[in-house]
C-alpha cells in the first residue's frame, strides 16, 4: 500500500498495462520519483523508498532534457539486489509538466515537476512582492496542465496584505489567491482543499519566498531546512537545492523545489493568453484579428488602457513576454532542426543524395 499512499491509481494503472506491453520485460515495477540529485534517482516503490538509476539503454534512448525522468514522474523499475535499489526501464505518459528553459542560453527544456494537480505559486507579502513577475509564473503555470493557485505568504508581515491581495487578482483574473502565515498559523484550511488524499501539489516561485517554511507548516514538522529573513532587503535566504516530493498528513503530495533567482519561459502552449485572459478578452474586439495592440485604428485593447479598464504596465508586460516567447519558440525550433539533422545524419551516413535533408523538411 506505500505506492497507493503516493498516487497510485487506477489511471496509473491502466497507463502502466499499456506501457508495459511496449516492453519485453514483464517482471518491471511501478514506482514514483521523489527525489531528483542528477545521476542518481530516490524512488518510492512497493518496498519503499530506495535509490534508482537509468538503465543504458533508455539512457541512449533519450535525446532531450526534457525526456528524462522528473520529480513525479511515475517509472517502470526492475529491482536489483533483493530490492536494494532499482533500474529505471521506462517513465509513463506524463498527465502534466511544469517546465521552465534551463538558465543562460542553453536551449534545453528543465522539467520542474510533472503529474501536478495544483501549482502552488508563492510570493512572499514583503519586498519580494512582485505582480509582474507572478504573471510569468501563471504563464508557466497554464502550459503546464496543472491548476494555478497563488500563495502570498508572510502575511504577518505585511500591514496592507488585503490590499495586495486584491492586486495580485486583478493580474490573475479567475486564480485563487490565498494570504497566510505559518508563523500565525492563518490561511491553513484555506489550502486543505489542494492537498487531499492522493493530489499532487507542487511549490514554486522565487528564492527565499518562504516555499520550504509551507512544506514543514503543511506536513506538520521540518521536512525541509529554513532560514530567517534578511534584515536588508526583507527576502529569505534560499535553502532548497534540489527538488523533492513528500507524502502530507491529510493524504496530499507535496513537491518543494529550489528558488528560481529568474524564470525563463520554455514555450507558449496557450499560457500566454490564459495568464493575460483580459487582454484576450478586449482583443476580441479589436477591428483587424492580427491586431498587434501597439498602434491600430480600432484597437479594443489601447481603449482599454485609455479608459482606464486595463492597466498600461500590464499591456507592456504582455507584449515583452509574448516577443520573447516568440523569439523562444524560434531558436528552440532551429535547435530541434540541428539536432534532427545530425540524427539522421548519424544512423544514414552513407544514404544517396539528400535523404537525411528530406527527413529533416517533413519536421
Amino acid at each position: 500500500m506505500i505506492i497507493e499512499q503516493y498516487g497510485w491509481n487506477e489511471a496509473w494503472k491502466s497507463k502502466w498495462q499499456e506501457k508495459l506491453a511496449e516492453l519485453e520485460n514483464k517482471t518491471l515495477e511501478p514506482g514514483r520519483v521523489v527525489g531528483d540529485f542528477g545521476s542518481k534517482y530516490r524512488v518510492i516503490a512497493g518496498t519503499g523508498e530506495i535509490w534508482a538509476e537509468l538503465s543504458g539503454r533508455l539512457r541512449h534512448s533519450l535525446t532531450e532534457s526534457g525526456s528524462y525522468p522528473a520529480v513525479g514522474d511515475w517509472v517502470m523499475l526492475a529491482m536489483q539486489d533483493g530490492g536494494e535499489h532499482a533500474v529505471i526501464h521506462g517513465v509513463l505518459p506524463r498527465r502534466s509538466v511544469i517546465s521552465r528553459k534551463v538558465a543562460g542560453s542553453t536551449q534545453e527544456e528543465q522539467i520542474v515537476a510533472s503529474n501536478v494537480d495544483t501549482l502552488f505559486l508563492v510570493s512572499a507579502l514583503n519586498d519580494d512582492f512582485n505582480v509582474r513577475r507572478m504573471e510569468r509564473y501563471l504563464i508557466m503555470a497554464w502550459n503546464s496542465g496543472a491548476n494555478p493557485v497563488i500563495l502570498l505568504t508572510k502575511a504577518d508581515l505585511c500591514s496592507d496584505a488585503e490590499h495586495k491581495m486584491a492586486e495580485m487578482e486583478r493580474a490573475a483574473p479567475g486564480v485563487p489567491v490565498h494570504a497566510v502565515s505559518a508563523l500565525l498559523g492563518d490561511g491553513r484550511e484555506d489550502l486543505l482543499p489542494y492537498i487531499g488524499a492522493g493530489q499532487t501539489v507542487a511549490l514554486t516561485g522565487s528564492s527565499g519566498c518562504g516555499k520550504s517554511t509551507m512544506v514543514n507548516w503543511l506536513s506538520g514538522r521540518n521536512l525541509q531546512l529554513t532560514q530567517d529573513v534578511r534584515e536588508g532587503d526583507s527576502r529569505g535566504r534560499h535553502t532548497t537545492t534540489h527538488r523533492e516530493l513528500f507524502v502530507l498528513p491529510d493524504g496530499g503530495i507535496i513537491v518543494d523545489t529550489p528558488g528560481m533567482r529568474e524564470l525563463q519561459l520554455w514555450e507558449d502552449d496557450g499560457g500566454l493568453d490564459l495568464a493575460f485572459g483580459d487582454i484576450s478578452g478586449f482583443a476580441g474586439e479589436c477591428r483587424f484579428s492580427d491586431c498587434s495592440h501597439t498602434r491600430e485604428e480600432g484597437c479594443a485593447v489601447l481603449a482599454a488602457v485609455e479608459n482606464g479598464l486595463l492597466e498600461e504596465k500590464r499591456l507592456l508586460n504582455y507584449r515583452k513576454t509574448q516577443k520573447e516567447l516568440k523569439y523562444q519558440n524560434s531558436k528552440e525550433t532551429k535547435q530541434k532542426r540541428k539536432t534532427l539533422a545530425a540524427a539522421a545524419k548519424s544512423t544514414a551516413p552513407r544514404a544517396k543524395g539528400n535523404s537525411w535533408q528530406r527527413v529533416l523538411d517533413e519536421y
